[in-house]
């Protein structure tokens, strides 16, 4: 699992303003994610959007909130998947944020960024991510989107109307998909109450998506009238076992794992769970073998050799761990978060121009990743290739909000890479935001 975090790139770039020290982690991890979208799809598809288009990313965060910010990201705090007792629950609120996608809500946001899968709208995104975790979404949202006033008061919250109108579309999108429509009334029990509390005291979710006793009895109602509710969903059940049980590992103490490993009844999760519990305590050789007993029972699946790669890794035992990362590439050759892992790996080991063929391809696929930016830029520079180093350096600096230090790495980057090239161009990018930014200060 790795935690990436940004500043608030959107707002330096697009008003030239101070970023807050506040920063926002994104837990990238591939097995979480994978396990994200497979819940997701059912959904998605019912909604009539696409499952490959619409990227669903973790923001570490306790507090209870997800949100959409265009039609291709949703972000689901990590607090909110831990809270979730059922596979419907979660995708329950997947189908909420969907019904704000499909239904055309954003289309009054007119964020002034790119989609949200490239670096600057990502910081776009997160810019509102971190007001709503501060408790003053409307202001970093407003000010992302170059909004004033009302305007900016009303850009990150919902209208009741909208909720209304998400909670019937959601609610239909989850009996197309066959999932039990209880779920959006066990989400919903868990922020009655909240319109009573002070703003201060609302969990960010209710400050975003205003609750209201008609709404609540509004899906009560929905629930009620789809009849006998479906079976659950042994696939969906699984993948959220996976989900929550390895975000767990990872945010709780390896002791809670430890005593609560098997309680989804998954015998490779729980020997995923204890893995991870065992590598936190550093205790290899339990963790090795906990990893291994997964593996015997899934051979096939990339995210259980990944995990056994970052555990090796992280245990500085470079050449396993490296064997580890191949065998999940071969599995999943397109996952980004994989190659970008392997080619960390093979950097380790001395093997550059191998590393960079793997990071290089990462980055093709998912320009998001800070980490893969930073292994590039050492990757180049041990091969002598300093201008390129220095433009990868310079982006990455960029993309988490450090604007003094991208224009100096930038500069490096133009006087060392040759005139009118791609790299050469890309570098003139970072360096005349860089500039702009200092002409508002």
């Amino acid at each position: 699992m790795q935690l990436l975090r940004f500043l608030l790139i959107s707002l330096i770039l697009t008003l030239g303003i101070a970023a807050p020290a506040r920063a926002i982690t994104l837990l990238r991890d591939p097995d979480i994610e994978y396990a994200l979208r497979e819940l997701a799809t059912p959904i998605l598809r019912a909604a009539g959007l696409s499952a490959n288009r619409v990227d669903i990313l973790v923001i570490d965060d306790p507090n209870l909130n997800a949100f959409v910010v265009d039609a291709d990201s949703m972000f689901i705090h990590s607090g909110l998947i831990l809270r979730m007792k059922t596979p419907a629950m979660l995708q329950s609120v997947i189908a909420h944020e969907a019904a704000h996608i499909a239904n055309g809500h954003l289309m009054r946001r007119p964020i002034n960024a790119r989609n949200a899968r490239t670096a600057a709208g990502l910081g776009v995104a997160l810019a509102i991510a971190a007001g709503a975790a501060a408790g003053n979404g409307e202001f970093a949202a407003g000010a992302a989107a170059g909004l004033q006033g009302a305007a900016m008061r009303s850009f990150f919250s919902h209208t009741r109307a909208e909720e209304n109108a998400a909670d019937q579309s959601g609610m239909r999108f989850m009996k197309g998909a066959d999932v039990d429509l209880n779920g959006s009334v066990e989400v919903m029990d868990i922020f009655r109450g909240q319109e009573a509390l002070s703003v201060t005291r609302q969990d960010a979710y209710a400050r975003t998506h205003p609750l209201s006793r008609d709404r609540y009895r509004l899906v009560r109602q929905l629930a009620g009238a789809q009849g006998a509710a479906p079976a659950p969903d042994p696939q969906a059940t699984y993948w959220f076992a996976r989900a929550k049980g390895k975000l767990s590992a990872f945010q709780r103490s390896p002791k809670w794992t430890l005593t609560r490993a098997g309680e989804s009844g998954f015998q490779d999760v729980k020997l995923m769970r204890q893995a991870v519990a065992y590598h936190r305590q550093a205790d290899l050789r339990r963790a090795l073998a906990a990893i291994d007993g997964a593996v015997a029972l899934r051979p096939k699946d990339p995210y259980l050799h990944e995990l056994r790669g970052q555990i090796l890794m992280e245990s500085r035992q470079i050449k396993p761990a490296v064997a580890a990362y191949a065998r999940a590439t071969n599995l999943a050759p397109n996952n980004p978060l994989i190659l970008g892992s392997y080619g960390r790996a093979l950097l380790a080991d001395g093997q550059l121009a191998k590393a960079q063929q793997f990071l290089d391809k990462s980055r093709a696929r998912d320009g998001r990743d800070a980490r893969v930016m930073r292994d590039l830029a050492v990757t180049y520079a041990k091969q002598g290739n300093n201008g390129m180093a220095s433009v990868l350096t310079a982006e990455r600096y960029a993309m988490v909000g450090r604007l003094k230090d991208a224009k100096i790495h930038a500069k490096r980057a133009t006087d060392l890479l040759p005139r009118g090239s791609a790299a050469w161009q890309r570098a003139q990018d970072v360096l005349s935001a860089a500039q702009d930014a200092e002409k508002r200060r």
